[in-house]
C-alpha cells in the first residue's frame, strides 16, 4: 500500500472560505494535494476519477473567486463534483462515496448547501442556473450563479435550448465550458490567455459598451455592420463566433490547468456589472495528473477500487457473462446474418457493448452523444428506409427521449428495437440511474412489443425476437451485472410474441415472474415447498402483449397468484391485475398480490441489497404468500399437505 500523500494545506481546509486568502502560489500548491487526495479517495471506493482530475484547478480556483455557497454553483455532469465534495466538508467522507449510507457519486441537493442542484443526467446546469438567475433578479438579489459543463455534457440538445433561452436574456449567468473531450477548442498558450484577460476585463467592456452607444448614434444598418464586424473579430481570434450569436459575452480559451491564467479571468468575470450572460471557455484534460489516467483510452472515467501506485483497478473475477455483454454477443450474431442491422448508443458504447460491436462492424455502429432524443428520432429515420436499428440505451436514460418514443416511433409503427440496459437496481450510482419506470412508460404504448430476460439465455432469444419483429416497435430490458452462468448458443432462437413460459409446476401458489426476479421466484417456490405448499413458477417473457392464456391457466388452478417485477408500479403487475379483472378473474376467491419497486427513491447501495430493502427478494415472496393466505388458513393448509 502506497504512503498516504502529505496534505498540509488541505488539512486545514474545512470549507472554501478558508482557501479564499491563500496567495496564487498557495492554491497551486492546495491543487497538487487535491489532487492526490482525489486519487487516493477514489481507489478506495472506486468512480468517476477522469473528469474529476481534470478539473481540480477549475474547483480551486473557482472556489476562491466566488463566495459559495451564496455564490450559486452547479456541476454537470455531477461526477465532476468529486474534487469539489473534498473543498466542501465532505473529505472525511470521501471513504463512503457510492457505498450504501454514504455519499452520493453525484451532487445532490439534500447532501449538502454547497450542491444547490442534483446532476446525475447531464446538460441541465444552463437551464437550472438560469432559472437560479432570474429568480434572484425577481427577488432583489445579487449573488453570482455559474454553471460548470464538461465531460461531453455539451453535446445535447438541452444545453442549446437553455444557451438559446439564457443568451435572449438579460439575467447575469455565468457558464463556464470545461473542454475536455470535444476538441472544439483552437491551442491554448500565452497569447489566448492574455486576450482573454483583456475582454473580460472591466475597461474592455467599458469600451465596448461606450462604443455600442457610439455606434446608436448612426445609421441602424451601418450599426449593426459594426457591432456584427466586432463579435465576428473577437470570434475569429477567440473562436467564440456561435456562443456570441447566441448571445453569450464569450471569453476563452485559456488553459483550465493554469491558475495563472484562471484567476485573473474569473475575477474579472465576478467583478463586471454588466447585464446578460458570459461564457468562459476552459481547456483540461480528462486524468490530469495521474500517468494511468492520462494514458488510458477513457481517461478512466469510471474505476473500481485501484492500487495508486500500478494503477491496477481490482476486478473481482466474473463467475458469469455480463448480460451487457451477452447483449453484444447476440447483437452481433444477428447482424452477421443480416446486413440491415445497425446498431447505435448515446455516449456509453463500453456501458452497453456496442464497442464490441463497432470493432465488427465500424460501419454500422453509431455514436449520437448524449443526445438521447436525437438518437431515437435517428433510429426512426434508419427505420424508415428498411434498415433495423437497435438503439442501446440504459433505462434511466431512455425517460430522456419519451416524446420521441411516442410520438416519432409508436405512433408511426417503426421497427426500432430498444435494448434496455440497466434495468432494475443499479448499485452504486444510486436513485439517479435506476432503471424503475421503462415497463411502465413503454406498456402504455399501443403496438409495443416489451420483453424483459429472466437470465442471459433469454436475452440472446429476445434480441433474436426483436430483430425479426418488422412491423412494430420492441424492447427488450435487461439488468445490470453477471447472469447466472447458462450455456449460450452461437445465436438465439426467435420466440412466439406474447407467449410465457413455465418453469416449474405447482398446485397451489403460482408466481409469474417477469425478468431478473425469475431466480428468487424458484428460491421461493423452494421454501413454499418445505410448508407444504405446491408451487408453479412461470416467466411471463413478454409484459405486452400479455400471455392471457397462460394468467388464465394460473388463476384457475392456483388459489394465490403473486407478480412480481424489479420495476416500478403501473408496469407488468398492473397490465396483468387489468386483464384479469376485465376477464372476470378475480371473482372467484382467488387471492393475488403484485410485488414492485416500492413508491420512493432508493439510494445506491449494494444491488442485492437494494432490493433487499425493496422487498423483491425470495424471503419476501414467501412473505406474501403467507399473507395471502391468513395465519389460520395458511397453517390448515400446510397441516393437510
Amino acid at each position: 500500500m502506497s504512503p498516504l500523500p502529505s496534505t498540509p494545506l488541505l488539512d486545514a481546509v474545512n470549507d472554501p472560505a478558508d482557501i479564499r486568502s491563500f496567495t496564487s502560489e498557495q492554491l497551486k500548491q492546495l491543487a497538487d494535494e487535491l489532487r492526490a487526495d482525489t486519487v487516493r479517495s477514489v481507489s478506495i471506493t472506486g468512480g468517476h476519477l477522469g473528469a474529476s482530475l481534470g478539473v481540480v484547478e477549475l474547483t480551486v480556483a473557482v472556489h476562491h473567486v466566488f463566495n459559495t455557497p451564496h455564490d450559486r454553483l452547479l456541476w454537470d455532469v455531477g461526477h465532476q463534483a468529486y474534487p469539489h465534495k473534498i473543498l466542501t466538508g465532505r473529505r472525511s467522507q470521501m471513504h463512503t462515496l457510492r457505498q450504501g449510507g454514504g455519499l452520493s457519486g453525484f451532487t445532490k441537493r439534500s447532501e449538502s448547501i454547497y450542491d444547490p442542484f442534483g446532476a446525475a443526467h447531464s446538460s441541465t446546469s444552463i437551464s437550472a442556473g438560469l432559472g437560479m438567475a432570474v429568480a434572484r433578479d425577481l427577488a432583489g438579489g445579487n449573488n453570482h450563479v455559474i454553471a460548470i459543463i464538461g465531460d461531453g455534457a455539451m453535446s445535447a440538445g438541452m444545453a442549446y435550448e437553455a444557451l438559446n433561452n439564457a443568451g435572449s436574456m438579460d439575467a447575469r449567468l455565468i457558464v463556464i465550458l470545461n473542454d475536455n473531450d470535444m476538441s472544439i477548442a483552437p491551442p491554448v498558450g500565452a497569447m489566448s490567455a492574455y486576450l482573454s484577460r483583456l475582454i473580460s476585463s472591466r475597461p474592455f467592456r467599458s469600451i465596448r459598451h461606450l462604443m455600442k452607444e457610439l455606434a446608436k448614434k448612426f445609421p441602424r444598418r451601418l450599426g449593426e455592420a459594426a457591432r456584427r464586424a466586432e463579435e465576428f473579430a473577437r470570434g475569429m481570434v477567440t473562436g467564440g463566433t456561435l456562443f456570441e450569436e447566441l448571445g453569450f459575452y464569450y471569453v476563452g480559451p485559456i488553459d483550465g490547468h493554469n491558475l495563472d491564467h484562471l484567476l485573473p479571468v474569473l475575477k474579472n468575470i465576478r467583478d463586471d456589472t454588466d447585464p446578460g450572460p458570459i461564457l468562459l471557455h476552459v481547456v483540461t484534460q480528462k486524468g490530469k495528473g495521474y500517468k494511468f489516467a492520462e494514458e488510458s483510452a477513457d481517461k478512466y472515467h469510471g474505476v473500481t477500487k485501484f492500487d495508486v501506485v500500478t494503477g491496477q483497478q481490482v476486478k473481482a473475477k466474473a463467475k458469469a457473462p455480463s448480460y451487457t455483454g451477452v447483449f453484444a454477443k447476440a447483437l452481433i450474431a444477428e447482424a452477421e446474418a443480416d446486413d440491415k442491422i445497425v446498431a447505435l448508443t448515446a455516449a456509453m458504447p463500453s456501458g452497453t457493448g456496442l464497442d464490441k460491436f463497432a470493432e465488427r462492424f465500424p460501419k454500422r455502429a453509431f455514436d449520437v452523444g448524449i443526445a438521447e432524443q436525437h438518437g431515437v428520432t435517428f433510429a426512426g429515420g434508419l427505420a424508415c428506409e428498411g434498415f433495423k436499428p437497435f438503439a442501446a440505451i440504459y433505462s434511466t436514460f431512455l425517460q430522456r427521449a419519451y416524446d420521441q418514443v411516442v410520438h416519432d416511433i409508436a405512433l408511426q409503427s417503426l421497427p426500432v428495437r430498444f435494448a434496455i440496459d440497466r434495468a432494475g437496481y443499479v448499485g452504486a450510482d444510486g436513485a439517479t440511474h435506476t432503471g424503475a419506470f421503462d415497463l411502465a412508460y413503454l406498456c402504455t404504448l399501443p403496438g409495443f412489443v416489451v420483453m424483459a430476460a429472466a437470465d442471459e439465455l433469454e436475452l440472446m432469444h429476445m434480441v433474436a425476437t426483436a430483430a425479426a419483429i418488422n412491423d412494430r416497435p420492441s424492447a427488450v430490458r435487461y439488468p445490470r451485472g453477471e447472469g447466472i452462468g447458462l450455456e449460450l448458443p452461437k445465436r438465439g432462437t426467435i420466440l412466439p410474441i406474447g407467449k410465457g413460459r413455465v418453469v416449474r409446476e405447482g398446485t397451489t401458489v403460482a408466481i409469474l415472474s417477469l425478468g431478473a426476479r425469475l431466480q428468487e421466484s424458484l428460491k421461493a417456490a423452494d421454501e413454499l415447498a418445505t410448508m407444504g405448499l405446491s408451487t408453479t413458477v412461470a416467466d411471463a417473457r413478454f409484459a405486452k402483449p400479455l400471455d392471457e392464456d397462460l394468467i388464465r391457466r394460473l388463476a384457475r388452478e392456483h388459489q394465490v397468484l403473486i407478480t412480481i417485477e424489479e420495476a416500478s408500479s403501473g408496469g407488468f403487475g398492473a397490465g396483468v391485475l387489468t386483464f384479469m379483472a376485465n376477464a372476470g378473474l378475480l371473482e372467484n376467491g382467488l387471492k393475488v398480490r403484485v410485488m414492485t419497486m416500492p413508491d420512493v427513491f432508493l439510494d445506491h447501495d449494494k444491488p442485492e441489497l437494494q432490493n433487499d430493502a425493496a422487498h423483491l427478494n425470495a424471503a419476501h415472496i414467501v412473505a406474501n404468500v403467507r399473507t395471502a393466505f391468513g395465519r389460520n388458513e395458511f397453517s390448515e393448509t400446510s397441516a393437510r399437505a
